[in-house]
């Protein structure tokens, strides 16, 4: 099949089909992401400078034979990398990343916060 479309046009529209959810909660950044048809082997996590989580996938085109006849082509291929710039309190060495039904999920956890403590100053005077 061909297609009048330029690959990076093509990598574009996958890159944008990777649709992300970030949810915080009291305890953790959590991050869902639909990657329908990509496998777990085909999806990376990685934190860069220390705080920029990268989630980048690739799904592969599939193969043409040259008997097969395409009627349609919807299923985006191609490459698609986010990034996100986590919080301060993000503990980046506890990241755990999870995938079930063309979801990948991952849980960044959080420092606790610190309580700010008051104290109450005797006036001398």
């Amino acid at each position: 099949m061909s297609t009048n479309a330029p690959s990076s046009t093509r990598e574009i529209s996958a890159f944008a089909n990777a649709k992300i959810d970030w949810k915080e909660t009291p305890e953790a950044h959590t991050f869902k992401v639909d990657v329908p048809g990509i496998k777990k082997e085909e999806v990376k996590v990685e934190v860069e400078e220390g705080r920029i989580l990268q989630i980048s996938g690739e799904r592969s085109r599939e193969q043409e034979e040259k008997n097969d006849q395409w009627h349609r082509m919807e299923r985006s291929s191609g490459k698609f990398i986010r990034r996100f710039r986590l919080p301060e309190n993000a503990k980046t060495g506890e990241i755990k990343a999870a995938m079930e039904n063309g979801v990948l999920t991952v849980t960044v956890p959080k420092e606790e916060e610190k309580k700010h403590e008051v104290k109450a100053i005797d006036i001398s005077g």
